[in-house]
């Protein structure tokens, strides 16, 4: 497959693997099988793309998903910057080792919303970095849950 848009990502059924990529990790989230709901799933610290690729494509595929939605980290404004080339490069990347579709979900705030509710919800600071990236990875699907729905 390739990159998707949203009517060709309605087209299809079945689980979809969220990424909320980051520098220094990869938050994967999950949806169930009818997209209702994104359930956090894992943090990989990211080492090197292979390895990364490797892992990331072993739960995408463990779990028979339909589709990988990544977090696109726009600009406030939505312009594009270096992080977004960063994440299409990954994407590029991944695409080279594995025919999967990918959709791509503007994440502006993920992190910050997630945080702002582990903070409320009183997380202790150590606890809120170990599943940030996990719950933004499921904020992201969620979102995208929500649209197709709409």
């Amino acid at each position: 497959m390739a990159f998707i848009d949203l009517s060709t990502l309605a087209a299809t059924s079945g689980a979809l693997l969220g990424l909320d990529p980051g520098t220094k990790t990869l938050g994967l989230a999950i949806s169930d099988r009818t997209r209702l709901i994104a359930t956090p799933l894992l943090t990989i610290k990211r080492k090197k793309f292979t390895p990364d690729a490797t892992q990331l494509l072993e739960h995408y595929h463990v779990n028979d998903c339909s589709a990988l939605i990544v977090g696109l980290p726009l600009n406030m404004n939505g312009s594009e910057g270096p992080r977004v080339q960063s994440v299409r490069d990954f994407c590029n990347n991944l695409l080279r080792l594995d025919d999967l579709p990918i959709f791509l979900w503007d994440e502006r705030l993920s992190t910050a919303a997630v945080t702002r509710d582990m903070i409320e919800a009183d997380v202790r600071r150590s606890k809120r970095a170990e599943k940030v990236d996990a719950l933004a990875a499921g904020y992201i699907l969620q979102g995208v849950l929500d649209r197709l729905r709409a």
